[in-house]
Formats: structure tokens, C-alpha cells, sequence
């Protein structure tokens, strides 16, 4: 299994990035999706996730309205759509796979990438 993400860079308050994850080596109808982040000195916490099946979306309370998550299951890739960017929101941000989306929202997903870093300047 790989999830290779991109996307990230260096961006003021208040911009956007999109971030993009392609996956490979699994069927993404079995697993929920979504993307972790990890700033400097602090653990890795859940911040958007989505389930094929029906397509519930699922956000972290810090990014909610801010952020949106969408994929292309024919295509195997997911999406992080980050608007009104914080300088909290600075991190490594991670592609991930569960196969329940519990696991996911507990920062504990069955798979994740090479994270790719989105810096927020103030």
C-alpha cells in the first residue's frame, strides 16, 4: 500500500492550499480516508476523513468550515481542501487509510504516508 501526498508549502494567514493524495495497493470502497497532521512538539491528531459508503465526511472540530475532503474513487485520490489558513494549522499532514473510520479519528489508521508540510505565516 502507498499514500503519497503533496501539495504542501509555505502560505500567509489566511490563504489556501489543496492538498492531494494518491493511493495505490488498496480498494478504496474498503477503507475510510481521510488525512492526520502533526505540528512541531505535538502528536499526530485527526483532521478530515471520508467514507466511501454513503460519503460522510468527518472534520476535527479546529478546521470545520475551513477545511474540505473529497475524492475520486475511480481514480483512487483524495483531497484536503484548506481555506482560511491559521498558523496552528502548520504541520506535516499525512495521508490515511482505516479500515473503520474510528480508527481514523483516532489517529490510528491501518495505513499512512510520507507526509508532505504545509507552513501558515502570520
Amino acid at each position: 500500500v502507498q499514500l503519497q501526498a503533496s501539495g504542501g508549502g509555505l502560505v500567509q494567514a489566511g490563504g489556501s492550499l489543496r492538498l492531494s493524495c494518491a493511493a495505490s495497493g488498496l480498494r478504496f470502497s474498503n477503507y475510510a480516508m481521510g488525512w492526520l497532521r502533526q505540528a512541531p512538539g505535538k502528536g499526530r491528531e485527526f483532521v478530515a476523513g471520508i467514507v466511501w459508503s454513503g460519503g460522510s465526511t468527518f472534520y476535527a472540530d479546529s478546521v470545520k468550515g475551513r477545511f474540505t475532503i473529497s475524492g475520486d474513487n475511480a481514480e483512487n485520490t483524495v483531497y484536503l481542501e484548506m481555506n482560511s489558513l491559521e498558523p496552528e494549522d502548520t504541520a506535516v499532514y499525512y495521508c490515511a487509510a482505516a479500515l473503520n473510520y474510528k480508527d481514523l479519528s483516532r489517529g490510528g489508521p491501518n495505513y499512512w504516508g510520507k507526509g508532505t508540510l504545509v507552513t501558515v505565516s502570520s
